[in-house]
């Protein structure tokens, strides 16, 4: 961004100040957005208590005006989905707890974010803005998406230079992780990344995507890499202990999510029209090429990436370029798997979501 003054012929770039100003009514009504947006109502409740689990959407306003948000890199030596990015969540501990209690409460063990704001350093606030429709995750766990906002104080004779990336994260005591990263919150809407500078000097693409047959169901798996540098991913300073619950962390979703939209938001009916349909993910998808830390991006994919997706489309009011399928969660498929007994308290050896289970599941009355 730069104006060109009349008189002197030359680009005159403006304050990273003028920036983040013109900045400021974007991010303002995203969380304007969030704040007013209402969950329909949810089967998250229905679920037994070792069906149930929160993931934290933590978002905050960087130098530039622009909300990111916080997300981590799992131990390497977990036994389940070891170097791969997620949100800070778990499983609820207790039936009386809600959705946004289990996701802070994760979020304190995982990385040291503070339950309470006075614990926070001076003028920080967390604010509760809104909860997504639950997702279903692989192991039939109902996962809660819970967003909140980071708000970062005016400047003050304390902290004359308030910065959340600079003040918070790399004070946070990463337990049960191994890497504390941020990536930018509007980019999930878009196929390319959004700064010019990284396009050029980043290695790698933004974004893939590509359509899958789940049980003769198309679904979109969003695959995004987020560039990280110094400023933006903070490394745990020591190893994470056998955590009481890392491995309970919400696994990746089915994904089965119907009808599908191309770009331009139009319904996509069967297959996709501009996709070829590609078939299930082979295991070795899931597992990561390499140190996980000492990449210049850093992948983002499955139910995190989903959960994203969702998130930054009702906060920005737009879709996103890339196809992607329609409806917000899982909620009509966890209601249909437990009108037919799924989503029981005690998982069985074995148990997993056949055609035929869900074949059954679709003839349930609803």
């Amino acid at each position: 961004m730069a104006s060109l003054s009349p008189a002197s012929k030359v680009y005159i770039r403006p304050s990273s100040e003028l920036v983040a100003l013109l900045r400021q009514p974007q991010t303002q009504k995203a969380i304007a957005n969030l704040r007013a947006f209402t969950s329909p109502p949810t089967n998250y409740y229905k679920c037994p208590l070792t069906r149930r689990a929160a993931v934290l959407i933590l978002l905050f306003a960087d130098k530039k005006g622009d909300l990111r948000v916080v997300l981590t890199i799992r131990s390497a030596g977990l036994k389940n989905y070891a170097g791969q990015a997620a949100l800070p969540g778990g499983k609820a501990d207790t039936l009386q707890e809600t959705p946004f209690m289990t996701a802070r409460g994760e979020a304190f063990e995982e990385i040291g974010l503070a339950m309470n704001d006075n614990q926070l350093p001076v003028g920080y606030e967390v604010e509760h803005l809104t909860e997504l429709p639950a997702n279903l995750a692989m192991t039939e766990l109902g996962v809660r998406p819970c967003i909140a906002y980071l708000k970062t104080p005016p400047p003050s004779p304390r902290n004359r230079d308030p910065d959340a990336a600079r003040d918070l994260l790399p004070k946070l005591d990463a337990k049960e992780v191994a890497a504390v990263f941020t990536a930018p919150f509007y980019n999930f809407l878009r196929d390319k990344d959004l700064d010019p500078q990284t396009q050029k000097t980043v290695p790698g693409e933004w974004y893939k995507g590509s359509w899958h047959s789940w049980h003769e169901t198309a679904w979109r798996m969003h695959q995004f890499f987020v560039p990280v540098s110094p400023a933006t991913v903070f490394h745990a300073d020591s190893k994470p202990r056998a955590a009481r619950n890392a491995d309970e962390r919400p696994p990746e979703s089915t994904g089965a999510n119907t009808p599908a939209k191309s770009a331009n938001g139009k319904s996509l009916p069967g297959k996709p029209s501009q996709s070829s349909l590609q078939p299930s993910l082979p295991r070795s998808f899931y597992s990561i090429a390499g140190d996980a830390l000492h990449q210049p991006r850093y992948r983002v994919f499955g139910m995190t990436a989903r959960i994203l997706v969702d998130a930054a489309r009702v906060a920005y009011g737009e879709e996103p370029e890339y196809e992607h399928n329609s409806h917000f969660g899982d909620e009509e498929m966890m209601d249909r798997l437990l009108k037919i007994g799924r989503l029981g308290p005690k998982r069985k050896d074995g148990e997993i979501l056949t055609r035929d289970v869900m074949m059954e599941a679709a003839k349930a009355k609803m």
